[in-house]
């Protein structure tokens, strides 16, 4: 996968997340387990909060459905927004307005229908011949096979795409760096008993005989690729990427020696967990049964916790906005009623709760997730090798760290691994909390 396609495949999980806080504020089910079904009788009523390993949807929900699992597969009708964070995501049935979903595997069946947009981010697209998409298709991912139709634009950040399908709109494809044109990339697996059986393209763009665009093809890319002028009605038109500083001076360490690139990688990972060990043995020192809380719960409840995470995060994201709105709205109608003082109190509380909550959250996903899981990883290993030391409070953490280290700084495998572990250990937090706060229930209401 190219650096160009990595960073699109980034900026649009983080655009997913964002895209959440869009959603209105409805009543809503939570319902968690290994394995969560909506039987084809069954219509809820409200909106669905779901984690689990598998969730099946062969019913009717009225409103969104926003979930974290291992597979989720959509038989039925959710007649809102889809939000959805899963390895494997099937869609047989219908959803009314968008869909945004993100993880390894994609698959848009036969009788799919996608109201309006369908947006994400992961490894694999694949949309049937009879499916259909309302809106637009906006996906960064590592290849994309599209034999259905889409209504609207297409914007994808990829290594491959082949059209079998039709476009109404215009195209924007942007494969930036592109190597061993026309190769296959290779059989594509994130687990051995996926679902989903991910197509191998070939790396460029291909176009089967029906493939059609309704309007223009500006594809992004380092090469000529050879597309025939006649499968866009609008024409083809080839830019050149731009490249950013960052890409700039990764494209620069890719001219480096190897030994350099050793070197830089390895003093990065020595900073790595110099730092997360300091961070450790300090929130061990405060929280002495924080970090083993939510070790035993991501033990226990792993698809859960990665569930509740992607959860927690849209959360944060939603909170924001709220902050926001709260700020200006006071800030504005203590205004008109002449309260500068309430106003200038109203707006500074506001960035104040922004600066506040952001750096919170920082914090959360930069140090305390990572730590969680490091501890808890280098615990299972001491226990097979050396029970005594899985109990000591500083060898566990350090061989957990370690192991992150190497881990987050392997291409590609490192993103994926840091989006696990952050989910994971926000997941857990958030698990923690909603049993903390219901347990005292009974205690405030005497």
């Amino acid at each position: 996968m190219s650096r160009t396609t990595r960073i699109l495949f980034s900026a649009m999980l983080l655009a997913l997340l964002t895209l959440s806080i869009a959603m209105p504020a409805r009543a809503f089910e939570e319902r968690t387990g290994d394995t969560i079904t909506i039987a084809a009788d069954e219509i809820l009523e409200d909106d669905l909060y779901a984690a689990a390993q598998t969730i099946i949807v062969d019913g009717v929900i009225k409103g969104d459905l926003i979930a974290g699992a291992q597979t989720i597969i959509i038989n039925g009708t959710v007649e809102g927004d889809l939000l959805v964070g899963a390895r494997d995501v099937i869609i047989n049935g219908t959803i009314q307005d968008d869909a945004r979903i993100f993880g390894a595997a994609f698959l848009i069946g036969e009788n799919a229908v996608i109201g309006d947009d369908l947006l994400g981010g992961g490894g694999s697209l694949e949309t049937r011949p009879g499916s259909k998409i309302g809106g637009d298709l906006l996906m960064g991912s590592g290849q994309n096979l599209l034999a259905g139709d889409i209504a609207g634009d297409a914007k994808l950040g990829t290594g491959a795409i082949e059209l079998r399908g039709k476009i109404g709109g215009d195209a924007i494809f942007a494969l930036g760096k592109v190597e061993n044109e026309g190769q296959k990339m290779g059989p594509m697996s994130f687990d051995p008993e996926q679902t989903i059986t991910m197509p191998n393209l070939a790396v460029g763009l291909t176009f089967g005989p029906d493939a059609e665009i309704g309007g223009k093809l500006e594809y992004i890319a380092d090469r000529d690729l050879g597309v025939p002028a006649s499968i866009a009605s609008g024409g083809v038109t080839r830019t050149e990427p731009v490249y950013d500083e960052e890409e700039l001076r990764e494209m620069h360490r890719e001219n480096r020696t190897q030994s350099e690139l050793v070197l830089d990688a390895s003093i990065d990972a020595v900073r790595t967990i110099a730092s997360l060990i300091i961070v450790g043995l300090f929130l061990a020192w405060v929280f002495p049964t924080l970090l083993g809380k939510m070790g035993a719960t991501i033990q226990e409840k792993p698809f859960p916790s990665l569930g509740w995470g992607t959860i927690a995060w849209a959360a944060f994201l939603f909170s924001l906005l709220i902050i926001i709105f709260v700020m200006v709205m006071g800030g504005i109608i203590f205004g008109l009623l002449t309260l500068g003082g309430l106003s200038a109190a109203v707006i500074v509380s506001g960035v104040l709760a922004l600066f506040g909550t952001s750096v919170g959250f920082v914090m959360l996903t930069a140090f305390v997730t990572k730590i969680a899981v490091s501890l808890l990883g280098g615990k299972l290993i001491l226990e097979k090798v050396n029970p005594k030391l899985a109990e000591h409070k500083f060898w566990p953490l350090a061989l957990g760290v370690v192991l992150y280290a190497i881990l987050s700084a392997i291409p590609v495998l490192g993103i994926l691994v840091n989006i696990v572990v952050v989910l994971l250990g926000l997941g857990a937090l958030w698990i923690l909390f909603t049993d903390w706060w219901k347990n005292r229930q009974p205690t405030a209401a005497v």
